[in-house]
């Protein structure tokens, strides 16, 4: 069983909606559990998911113990403002924004607080990890290795050149300025990723048409060298971007809960 509460939380100067799920035994224990997960989507996405990747992923966590956080950046879903308006700075400090917010819906004691990044979402859940220490967990699906160069490949050169002729380009209906664009450049979160400490769970599809599986595995190693912190690795047979075949998603979060389960000392109990 499962309680899902729909809020809206000030992010970056806008208000961003967001699906609390806790499981019922929490709920009526008043507090949460040892795990809580915030789910960060990826470029021009929205706290749904594809195929309701968010919505389903959201549930089977909860079923398992877990509290579960998915939100839309401003400018997508819900949210209030234009997405990439501030750049990869807005998408960062509206990620710090929302995990203070859940930070401060805790009583008692804190349980570990763990973000699940996918694409873009699983850099900018790097990123943050490695800024802010009340980060103790990353589960990155997929996650984009270099963000101006995927990025542009996803958009197009020919949006990307129409972008910094003009000012902006329209992709799929959000007007992309050249200052997100530029703005990606900045950040390499590949060369960011030792300064995280704590643990990561990296899960690639190996027929992801997006981005590339082979970048799950610059990725491990370079979390694999430092001396703090494990990483898991695992490659989803017939996972695409979106891990939308059923026995992919099936592998995908069996894994995942698996991984939290051992996060939270095997102490959280399925309900």
């Amino acid at each position: 069983m499962r309680v899902e509460q729909t809020v809206r939380i000030p992010g970056g100067g806008y208000s961003l909606a967001a699906t609390i799920h806790v499981p019922e035994q929490s709920e009526a224990a008043g507090h949460f559990s040892r795990i809580t997960v915030l789910i960060c989507h990826g470029f021009v996405g929205s706290r749904i998911g594809v195929d309701r990747l968010f919505v389903k992923a959201a549930r089977d966590m909860a079923a398992h113990g877990f509290n579960v956080v998915r939100f839309d950046y401003a400018g997508c879903g819900e949210s209030e403002g234009e997405y990439g308006a501030g750049g990869m700075d807005a998408l960062l400090r509206q990620t710090r924004d929302v995990l203070e917010h859940v930070r401060n819906m805790e009583s008692g004691a804190p349980g570990k607080l763990i973000l699940l990044g996918h694409s873009l979402g699983g850099a900018v859940s790097l990123l943050t990890a490695a800024r802010d220490s009340r980060v103790d967990g990353l589960v990155l699906w997929a996650p984009v290795l270099r963000p101006f160069e995927d990025i542009v490949r996803i958009v197009g050169e020919e949006s990307y050149r129409e972008a910094l002729q003009y000012g902006q380009t329209d992709h799929r209906g959000y007007v992309l300025r050249d200052t997100f664009f530029q703005s990606l450049r900045g950040y390499e979160p590949l060369r960011e990723a030792k300064r995280f400490t704590g643990d990561v769970l990296l899960l690639h599809g190996n027929r992801d048409e997006v981005i590339p599986v082979d970048s799950v595995f610059h990725y491990e190693r370079e979390l694999r060298l430092r001396q703090t912190g494990r990483c898991e690795t695992e490659v989803i047979v017939r996972g695409d971007h979106t891990f939308s075949a059923h026995d992919a998603y099936q592998r995908l979060i069996s894994r995942t809960t698996a991984w939290l389960a051992q996060q939270a000392g095997n102490e959280t109990v399925a309900v």
